[in-house]
This record gives C-alpha cells, sequence and structure tokens, in this order.
C-alpha cells in the first residue's frame, strides 16, 4: 500500500512538472517585440562606383621632335590655352624665316607687274591716239597710206604688251598667294610645335620627359576638366526604379569612410548592364573645392541615392518576414492579446534591410525572433522595436 501511494505522489509529481513546463512553454503569455511606425524615412539605394571624369583628353603633338620644354607635371592645374611642352623648332623658324622672303618677293614681282601693266596702257592709249590722227590725216591726204599703216600696227602691238603684261600681273598675283599661303603652313607647323591646353584642366598623367622623343600622335599629358569629376556607380536593377536626376546622394569614399560628400545625381544611363544586371548612375559634388577628395581618379566609392523620403511608415526587418517575393510575405501579428499569422504587402525596401508595409495589418506586427511562437497563443507587447 506505502509502495503504491509512492508511485502515484511520483506520478503526479511527474504529471505537475510536465504540466507546468508545458504551461511555461507553450500556454503562458509571453512578451513579444512590436513595430511602430517610423517618421521620415529616407529610402535610399546603395550603389558601388568609383570617380570618374566626363572630361578626359589625352593630348600630343601633331609632329614629330625632341622636347626642349616641359612647363607641366600632374596634379598641376593649367588655364586654357597654357604653354605644356615644347619641341626644337629651330628648322621650322629657318623654314617659315624662308617663307617670308620668298612671299615679300613675291609682293614685290606683283608690285613690279602692275607698274608694267599701268605703263603698258599708257603706251597703247598714246599709240592709239597717234593712230587716230594718222588714220584721219591719210584720209584727207596729208600723210602717205605707209604712215597710217605703221600707226595702226603700233597701236596693235601696245595693245598685245597690255595683255602680256596683264597676264604676268595675274600670274605675280597667284604666286603671291601660294607664297601667303606657304608662309601660314609654316607658321601652322611652327606652333605645331608648342602644345598648349585645349580648356581649363588637370594634368593626371604625364608621359614624357625632358630631351625625349614624342611621336605624332603620341599622348604626352592626360588632362580632365576639373568641373566634370563624378562618381560612377552601379545600382542593382531590382532597386532602380524611381531613380531620376537630381536626386540628392551622398558619397563615401574608400579612403575616407568617415567622411561624407553631398552630391546629386546627373546622369543615369539609358542602357543596363547586361551582365551584371545593374543600372549605371552617375553622381557629381554639389559645391566641391578643386582640391577636394573626390579628384583621384579610379578611387573606389560607396554611393547612397536618396529616392524619396516617406513622412510615416511601417518598416519591419527582412528577418520577420516569410515568404518574401518582392511584393508580399508573412507576419506575426499580435491581434486582442493573441498571435496570429497574416499575409502583407510589402512597399519600399531600405538599405538596412527593413521593408515598408503598406497594406493594413489587423493588430501589431511583431518583431520577435523567439521560438516559441505560434498561432493563439497570448502575448502582450513588451516594448519598440528598432
Amino acid at each position: 500500500m506505502a509502495r503504491a501511494l509512492k508511485w502515484a505522489a511520483g506520478l503526479v509529481a511527474v504529471l505537475l512538472v510536465a504540466g507546468g513546463g508545458y504551461y511555461w512553454r507553450f500556454v503562458r503569455e509571453i512578451p513579444v517585440r512590436v513595430a511602430t511606425p517610423a517618421q521620415n524615412v529616407s529610402v535610399r539605394v546603395f550603389g558601388i562606383g568609383t570617380i570618374e571624369a566626363q572630361v578626359v583628353s589625352k593630348v600630343g603633338f601633331q609632329i614629330a621632335g625632341k622636347l626642349i620644354s616641359i612647363e607641366a607635371d600632374q596634379g598641376d592645374f593649367v588655364k586654357a590655352g597654357a604653354l605644356l611642352a615644347k619641341l626644337d623648332d629651330e628648322a621650322q623658324r629657318s623654314k617659315l624665316e624662308k617663307s617670308e622672303a620668298a612671299r615679300r618677293q613675291a609682293a614685290a614681282n606683283l608690285a613690279k607687274a602692275q607698274a608694267q601693266r599701268e605703263r603698258a596702257e599708257i603706251t597703247y592709249q598714246q599709240k592709239k591716239s597717234v593712230n587716230a590722227r594718222r588714220q584721219t590725216l591719210a584720209g584727207r591726204g596729208s600723210v602717205s597710206q605707209e604712215a597710217a599703216e605703221e600707226a595702226q600696227a603700233a597701236e596693235e602691238i601696245a595693245l598685245g604688251d597690255v595683255k602680256v603684261i596683264e597676264a604676268d600681273t595675274r600670274v605675280a598675283a597667284v604666286l603671291q598667294d601660294d607664297a601667303n599661303a606657304q608662309r601660314r603652313i609654316d607658321a601652322v607647323v611652327l606652333a605645331q610645335h608648342e602644345l598648349r591646353a585645349p580648356f581649363d584642366a588637370r594634368v593626371v598623367a604625364r608621359t614624357k620627359e625632358l630631351g625625349g622623343i614624342a611621336n605624332a600622335g603620341e599622348a604626352v599629358f592626360t588632362l580632365i576638366a576639373p568641373d566634370s569629376i563624378w562618381v560612377k556607380a552601379y545600382v542593382d536593377e531590382a532597386l532602380a526604379g524611381g531613380l531620376e536626376i537630381g536626386q540628392a546622394a551622398v558619397v563615401r569614399l574608400r579612403s575616407e569612410p568617415d567622411r561624407l560628400f553631398e552630391t546629386e545625381v546627373v546622369r543615369i544611363d539609358q542602357e543596363n548592364d547586361r551582365l551584371t544586371e545593374e543600372r549605371r548612375v552617375y553622381v557629381r559634388c554639389r559645391v566641391c573645392n578643386p582640391q577636394h577628395q573626390l579628384r583621384y581618379l579610379g578611387e573606389q566609392a560607396e554611393v547612397e541615392i536618396v529616392k524619396k523620403v516617406i513622412p510615416s511608415g511601417l518598416f519591419v526587418p527582412l528577418k520577420y518576414i516569410d515568404g518574401y517575393d518582392g511584393r508580399s510575405g508573412i507576419v506575426w501579428t499580435l491581434q486582442d492579446g493573441r498571435l496570429a499569422r497574416q499575409h502583407v504587402q510589402l512597399g519600399e525596401r531600405l538599405i538596412d534591410a527593413r521593408i515598408q508595409i503598406v497594406s493594413d495589418p489587423k493588430g501589431q506586427v511583431v518583431i520577435d525572433d523567439r521560438a516559441d511562437l505560434r498561432p493563439g497563443r497570448a502575448a502582450r507587447p513588451q516594448a519598440d522595436g528598432p
């Protein structure tokens, strides 16, 4: 009898412990964290990119020659028209002097031909007057017919001389034009011995040294327009919806992770990268000193673009959403003190992995990852979620 009572007492104790454990584990009311609406939430898109320059020019000489002067180096800021480098131009200067002499000679020959033409025209007019008088006198019988014929021949010869000299004058004019053109060519070639900046620029590279030979068309300097520097970022096309030119953005450089640069979107490529499925977006500094840190081309940068600001909304971390398909998912909710599963519609996704719930959930959305959640269980809100 005593033994039976002991077994009964033991069984009761086990049942009490099991019941208490079951109650503690599955029945008792539990505290859970719930989400609360957030205010003025920035919907941002994250992208990785590099610092580039929109205007890049590799400049060099149009002719080959030996470098006798280099006036700029990488990092220098140069104004448009500033001398960058110069080739040995002694031979070309001699050619220019020779063409200048030829030009002056052609001008003198033209002046001489014009003077001869004027003289020939005067002679022709004199012969023409004499012939007119002789012909009149010959008609009256005052002079012989032979004298009249000689006067006529003299007039025709003078006219021929005028035509010949006029032709010589035209030839001299053409030769002068040719000499002028040759001088201009030699002057242009001489100017090509100097390399000048095509625009206000910063020198980012120099490939030649003093005394070296520069070949025609070979780049000697690489120039960029300082105000054309931008960050080319790649944004996942799944998150690129709503991006527009003019939207604000912040840039964080790899060399200065604790510093942010205020920029704005200035270009969005009209064609996505088919391989990486990304959209190329370009942002440019709003107010930057030419010496700012964005001057180092090729440096990696992180870009956050502010697509819009939501005045008020309910945002839930992605890890608390089951069956997420990009548009909807299932969350735990607390309705009238009981837990339940609910299907909700989702909206904007933030870069901190929170997602906006756009449908109106019944009750409060639970953001708790405890393992003892089950539909119908009693629960109470514990505190605001993150």
